[in-house]
Order: C-alpha cells, then sequence, then structure tokens
C-alpha cells in the first residue's frame, strides 16, 4: 500500500527519536520496579514482621501480575489502539504504586504489587509492538533493540535507589515507590506527542486519520533533515484489503496455533520462556546462594550495581547486531553467550570471579532481550500484532514464576554449580530452537513478513 511505502521509506531522525526516548521512558520505569523490590524486602519484613513466604509472595506478585497485564494489553491493543493501551497502562501502574507507597498493611501492600505489575506488564508487552510499526525495515531490529535497551537504565535506577533512598531516610522503602510513580506526570506529554500506529489505524478503516499520522511523520522528518524526502517506492505486489476477525483470546490461540503460525508461535514462545525463566532464576536466587557460600560481597551495592551495569552495553551490542546478523542470529548468539557464562559461572568460587562471570551473563542475558524484543513483533500480522507479543510475554513470565521456586528446589540436590549447569541446559535448548526453526527477518518490511502466503491466508479461514 502506498500509504505503508511512504511510512517505511522515511530516514530515521528526530521524531523518530522522539518516539525512542518516550517508550524508552516507559520501559526504563518498568526495569525499575521490576528490580527495586528486591531493595524494598527488608524494609516490609521488618515493618509488618513478615516471614518467608509473604516475602516470597512479594516477590513473586509484580511478575503476577505481569502476567495478565501483558495478555490484557495484546487484547485490548488489537481492538481498541496501541497509544490508549499505552496511556492507560502506565496512569494504572503508577496509581498502583503509589497504593503500595502508602500500603497501611501487608495485604494492601500485596495487592497494590500485583496492580502495579500488571500496569507495568501492559505496558512493557504494547510499547514495542506499537513503535515497530512506524520504523523502515532497514533500522527496525537497531531501534526496537536500543528501545528495549532503556530497561537497564531503570535496573541501574532502582540500584542507586536501593542504595541512597532506602536506607537514608525512615521510610525510604515507601518513598522509593513514589518515584517509580513519577512517569504518570509523563501522560501529559504522551498525550499531545504520540500519534496512533498508521497500520493499527489502516486495519480498521480508519483511512483518513492514517493518512494525517504519515503526512505530519513525513513533515516532520523533513523538517528535521532538511532534505527532500525519499521517492516513494512502488509496492511489488498490492496487498489486497482482508476482512479480519474481532480479536479476542479464542480466536487468537486459534490463529496462532494454525498450521501457518503454528512454527512461528513456538519458537517465540519457547525464546521468551527460556530467556526469562533464566534470567529471573538468575537475578532472583544468586545473592542467596552465594550468600550461602559465605560471600557477603553479594549484599553490597558494589555488586548489584557491577550486575546491572553490564545490561547496558548487552542490550545495545544486541540492538546493533540485529540489523547486521538478522534477528534470530543474534537470539542465537547472545543466548550461546549466556550458556557459556551460566556455566562458567557455575565453576567460580571467589568473590572477583563470580562478580566478573555474573556481569558477562547478564550482558549476554539482557542482550538476547533486545533481540527478542526486536523479533517478536515482526512474526505477527497487523491485526493480531499485540495480541501475538502480549501473549508471548505473559509465556515468558511463566517462567519468572517458574524459575524462582525450581531452582530453589533444585538447589537442594543439585548444589550451585548444578543449578547454574541446568541453567545452561535450558539455554542451550533455546539456541537450537531459534537456529533451526527461527525466521530470518532483517530488512523485511512487516507487511513482507506477515501479510502475505500462509499467515494471511489463516486470518481469511477464519472470517469465513
Amino acid at each position: 500500500m502506498t500509504l505503508l511505502a511512504r511510512l517505511d521509506r522515511l530516514p530515521l531522525s528526530r521524531p523518530h527519536y522522539l518516539l525512542l526516548l518516550i517508550g524508552g521512558l516507559g520501559y526504563t520505569f518498568d526495569g525499575m520496579d521490576s528490580a527495586v523490590v528486591a531493595f524494598l524486602l527488608p524494609s516490609a519484613q521488618e515493618a509488618w514482621n513478615l516471614d518467608n513466604g509473604q516475602l516470597g509472595f512479594i516477590g513473586s506478585a509484580s511478575p503476577f501480575g505481569f502476567l495478565f497485564g501483558a495478555i490484557a494489553a495484546g487484547l485490548l491493543g488489537d481492538r481498541i489502539g496501541r497509544k490508549k493501551v499505552m496511556m492507560y497502562a502506565l496512569a494504572f501502574y503508577a496509581v498502583f504504586s503509589v497504593v503500595a507507597a502508602f500500603a497501611p498493611n501487608y495485604e494492601v501492600f500485596l495487592g497494590a504489587r500485583v496492580l502495579a505489575g500488571a500496569g507495568a506488564g501492559a505496558e512493557s508487552a504494547i510499547i514495542a509492538p506499537f513503535l515497530s510499526e512506524f520504523v523502515p525495515a532497514k533500522r527496525r531490529g537497531w531501534f526496537i533493540g536500543a528501545l528495549a535497551g532503556f530497561f537497564s537504565f531503570g535496573f541501574v535506577g532502582a540500584a542507586l535507589i536501593g542504595r541512597f533512598v532506602v536506607p537514608t531516610f525512615d521510610d525510604g522503602w515507601r518513598i522509593a515507590q513514589i518515584i517509580t510513580a513519577v512517569p504518570i506526570l509523563m501522560l501529559l506529554w504522551w498525550r499531545r506527542s504520540l500519534p496512533e500506529s498508521p497500520r493499527f489505524l489502516l486495519q480498521h478503516g480508519r483511512t483518513d486519520e492514517a493518512e494525517a499520522v504519515v503526512a505530519d511523520l513525513e513533515r516532520r522528518v523533513e523538517l528535521a533533515t532538511g532534505r527532500p524526502l525519499p521517492p516513494v517506492p512502488e509496492a511489488e505486489v498490492a496487498l489486497p484489503v482482508r476482512e479480519t476477525p474481532k480479536v479476542t483470546l479464542v480466536n487468537a490461540m486459534r490463529f496462532l496455533w494454525s498450521r501457518a503460525m503454528a512454527r512461528r508461535t513456538g519458537v517465540i514462545w519457547l525464546i521468551w520462556f527460556v530467556i526469562t525463566f533464566s534470567y529471573y532464576g538468575f537475578f532472583s536466587w544468586i545473592p542467596t546462594l552465594l550468600v550461602e557460600r559465605g560471600i557477603t560481597v553479594t549484599k553490597s551495592f558494589e555488586f548489584s550495581l557491577i550486575i546491572y551495569l553490564a545490561q547496558v552495553p548487552g542490550y545495545f551490542s544486541a540492538a546493533w547486531l540485529s540489523e547486521r546478523l538478522d534477528r534470530k542470529n543474534t537470539i542465537a548468539i547472545y543466548l550461546a553467550g549466556s550458556a557459556v557464562s551460566a556455566f562458567w559461572l557455575s565453576q567460580m568460587d571467589t568473590p572477583v570471579s563470580i562478580t566478573v562471570a555474573g556481569a558477562v551473563l547478564s550482558f549476554f542475558l539482557n542482550g538476547t532481550y533486545a533481540g527478542v524484543y526486536s523479533y517478536t513483533p515482526e512474526v505477527f500480522p497487523t491485526w493480531i500484532r499485540a495480541t501475538g507479543t502480549g501473549l508471548s510475554s505473559a509465556f515468558g513470565r511463566v517462567g519468572s514464576i517458574l524459575a524462582p521456586t525450581i531452582i530453589g528446589l533444585s538447589y537442594a540436590s543439585l548444589g550451585f554449580g548444578g543449578v547454574f549447569t541446568m541453567t545452561t541446559a535450558v539455554l542451550a535448548a533455546g539456541v537450537i530452537c531459534v537456529m533451526v526453526f527461527g525466521l530470518a527477518t532483517a530488512g523485511r518490511s512487516l507487511e513482507d513478513l506477515t501479510e502475505r502466503g500462509d499467515p494471511a491466508g489463516a486470518a481469511k479461514e477464519m472470517t469465513s
């Protein structure tokens, strides 16, 4: 379609980078909320005299809420629009972060943490598919990988809050949660700056609105670059307008696991599970496992900060490689690096070597996430892109919920080395899966990847 060809031929410039910043700030605060809970637990335990079981529920609250938030965001994003879901999710998350900050008791705090997690999960699931629909094919891998890289800034921010805010004030743990709710102020900016996705608008027959969004973006790109826009390429084949079904959880699952889509869905879901299981298993348990080995360095601010800082080059190096080696190859390389690092970590027994191995593992795990965030929206058609991404992310969250329990139980029989050897095996399975069954996506338009051939045909069958 000419409108989408006009969109895809635009060079990356200031208007695109503004979208990157807007979405990136959302991911920064999502990451901060995920990481800051580790620094809240001791204060919550002291405030309400909690046992280990209750602390465990607090630790699982955000991932549990995230799972349902991701599912809801996907379904709503394909029905009412990406922009609306992104803004409502941010408001929902911020409001319940404030509720948690002023919680009078454990029960209110736990419930608020679950609901704040649902808001963060919804926002996290919608940002990547939303913004991927604005970016030209040849730069989409870098753009979405860099977007995911903002998570790392949130983790570093959480470490700084844990070091300088929580222990400094009497109610530092409550103040920390108010800080994580600050992004509600971004709603005023987002409402004015964010356009709706032209691809979503076209899919829902709102052609005039899509034309206005594309024309405005063209005007701003031309103004930012100071040069005439590239010519609009002729479409190779005109894509027919197909009636698509109204997205529900039932028909979404039916489509995603249809013969045409099952391979794509299976690969994406497995990658999300593998990386999220390994990530949360590592970050949830390594301090405890190392303390039991007598290494008190794990309690220090320096240890946490080194691990979190290693995320930054992990994300952005993978974003850079995604355009050069393809998304699936980048994911495989970083999963392999994670597997080797996990095994290396299992063999270490000194504070310095454990810190270095842990930082390298953090580098590769987060680099994998950069590739996965780029890859996931590309394999689903526009009419179900948000739902497909949300369900994939939600399935990954099953891994985050299971990992602490499985690793905790396994540690009793397998020990420190065995736990990380098991993580190595899980990561190796992910490498094999993505290399054998993954789809090459670099440099291809979203329509070329999803609107031609079998996936489009499967959608057509569902409407008949």
